[in-house]
């Protein structure tokens, strides 16, 4: 009953919390003198304490379902929601009258501000809308699906779950785990059911879905279709009678998909405890602003707002924030903020002097000149063979040309670069894996590997339909940052391939359409953070002290992430914060900022870089 939107949470192992005696008498006058709803003939679960709750209680990993119709008083609920754990969030579901126990303890519990939907099933019930060329929808089999997962819901903000307990429940019949895989063999969607009747012996042999989550980046057009539609058939299989879901009220284009698909809206409500994972749902208001504010600078408030930091939108546009927390505060604008220096940003600002701080500091760095325009210039080219033509000072790829090879294409990469800067650079081709590293308080936080843009064939599509959907699909990831142009570059490179727009690439056929790992042409960035060779981290580490700043992205070619071999290309002094999901940039920013605050409780983290 958790769409993309929602977050889900809760570990395997709970402290216990302190009694509420008083608040607990309070809820007493709730308990009706009969059990409420239907109970199963035996228990399945039990309270934080290990006594007898009469109540069933599931835990997903991400979070536990409180089945609110199994517990025989309104007072038992609301203390099992109290134990919910760090980092978790606990849904309590089919309450018997959930305004009651919420209008007992507004300091504690809330309404979930969502609507259920229920798809009703019936024997032999089957759907072909399942059906998507180059995917395939099975169970979660073993820890390596658990941690694409995982990867799935950080990218989509949503909270993921030990990776032991989402093994372990997809070995239990009370729970239906599937996930996509695409033609290439990834894990590109994820979607959870749970099974009533398994749970808690239900009369009325319902079931519920929860968690339905793609890759915005690599999933198909129709994967959330294909899940949703794979776990109602295999739940039909089971004799169940219908499937619930819960959806934010706001979120209409989601709203709409169900509808489509058949779901129709049912009168049930859900509770939740009031934390600060849930404070989004029940906080009167956001900050003035806060929904113009793009990724980059959405995750920087959220994460603030989190920790209990007053946020103010300064500029939504701009992406500026002043964050106050007690007497501090500090400006930033997305990644950007007051603690780096104006020399320090001038550094990365422009890559003439990026490149002598860095080389000064004996890091490797491309051979290249600065363009004069004359003979010289081709005297270089011979020399290197090939080359890159960029101007000096700008962002995002602008003006940019790989693979210059004679002297009409220099000229013409020349004067390209001069239309967005007076200073042009010429450098030496470096071949490479294009690799970010964010590095923050001079210790690296993230890595991952940029790659252009590239459809993957399902046989039946257009090389011009796989890059529409793949554009909007890349839009849509990064609230409209990152798109597939149909340029004149795109068509030369679907051209070199021995490709038109008009052709059928064969399933699982992997084309590459843009030639620069940009991700404001559709570049996508796979997090390599884990796999970096200490050598990197290391060099990485050197080159934020030789630019004296406190957050950067620095740009490398390197063979592999694994090998020590590197170049380094650039400094990004406002890295983008969002791109580098499921790692902790958010937190590590916010550590900086803030070293007196905390992140809250994370239940499953990836894998951070090796020690230097």
């Amino acid at each position: 009953m958790i769409p993309a939107e929602e977050s889900p949470g809760a570990p395997a192992d709970r402290p216990d919390r302190p009694e509420h005696t008083k608040r607990t008498e309070h809820t007493d006058r709730l308990c009706p003198p009969t059990t409420a709803g239907p109970r199963p003939a035996e228990p399945t679960s039990t309270t934080p304490d290990g006594d007898p709750a009469g109540g069933v209680v599931v835990d997903c990993g991400w979070g536990r379902l409180v089945f609110g119709q199994t517990f025989p008083c309104p007072s038992q609920v609301a203390d099992v929601l109290r134990s919910e754990a760090a980092g978790a969030r606990d849904i309590c579901v089919y309450l018997p009258d959930p305004h009651l126990l919420v209008a007992n303890l507004p300091d504690e519990l809330f309404i979930d501000p969502s609507l259920t939907y229920r798809l009703d099933l019936h024997v032999g019930w089957q759907d072909d809308r399942g059906l998507v060329p180059g995917l395939r929808v099975r169970s979660l089999a073993d820890a390596a699906d658990a941690e694409a997962v995982n990867r799935i819901y950080s990218f989509n903000g949503m909270i993921p779950a030990p990776v032991d307990v989402l093994v372990e429940n997809a070995s239990d019949r009370r729970f239906v785990h599937l996930v996509a895989e695409s033609s290439t063999g990834k894990v590109v969607g994820t979607i959870t059911g749970v099974d009533h009747v398994q749970a808690f012996g239900d009369p009325e042999k319902g079931s519920s879905l929860w968690c339905l989550s793609v890759d915005p980046n690599q999933a198909p057009r129709g994967t959330g279709k294909a899940l949703v539609s794979g776990l109602a058939t295999l739940l039909a299989a089971r004799g169940r009678a219908y499937v619930d879901l819960s959806v934010l009220a706001e979120n209409e284009g989601a709203i709409r998909l169900y509808e489509r698909f058949g779901f129709r809206r049912v009168p049930e409500l859900c509770v939740k405890r009031k934390s600060p994972i849930n404070e989004r749902l029940f906080l009167a208001s956001l900050p003035a602003g806060y929904e113009n504010l793009n990724p980059y600078a959405r995750i920087v408030a959220d994460e603030a707002m989190r920790r209990g930091i007053r946020v103010e939108v300064v500029d939504a546009d701009w992406g500026e924030l002043r964050l106050s927390n007690g007497a501090r505060t500090v400006v930033t604008r997305e990644s950007l903020s007051e603690l780096t220096s104006a020399v320090a940003m001038s550094r990365c600002d422009d890559k003439r002097a990026t490149r002598r701080a860095l080389a000064r500091a004996g890091l490797r760095v491309p051979r290249g000149r600065q363009s004069t325009g004359d003979a010289q210039d081709l005297d270089f080219l011979a020399e290197m063979g090939q080359v890159v033509v960029k101007p000096a000072r700008g962002e995002q790829g602008a003006g940019i040309t790989v693979g210059v090879r004679d002297e009409e294409g220099l000229r013409a990469a020349v004067a390209l670069a001069l239309g967005h800067c007076p200073d042009v650079l010429i450098e030496e081709v470096c071949q490479g894996e294009d690799l970010r590293v964010l590095v923050i308080d001079h210790e690296v936080v993230a890595a991952a590997v940029r790659r252009p843009a590239a459809i993957t064939g399902d046989g039946v599509h257009t090389v011009a339909e796989l890059i529409e959907q793949h554009s909007l699909r890349r839009q849509s990831a990064t609230g409209g940052e990152s798109r597939i142009p149909l340029d004149d570059v795109t068509l030369n490179v679907v051209r070199d391939a021995g490709r038109t727009l008009d052709d059928v690439l064969p399933e699982g056929q992997v084309l590459p359409v843009r030639r620069t790992a940009n991700l404001h042409t559709g570049g996508t960035l796979h997090d390599v953070t884990g796999e970096l060779h200490p050598d990197l981290v290391a060099a990485c580490v050197e080159a934020s002290r030789a630019l004296a700043i406190p957050v950067t992205g620095l740009d490398l070619l390197v063979p592999s992430p694994r090998r020590p071999d590197h170049v380094f290309i650039e400094a990004n002094e406002r890295p983008g914060l969002a791109n580098h999901e499921p790692q902790p940039t958010a937190e590590r920013f916010l550590d900086l900022l803030f070293p007196g605050t905390s992140a809250p409780q994370k239940l499953w983290s990836p894998a951070g870089p090796s020690a230097s």
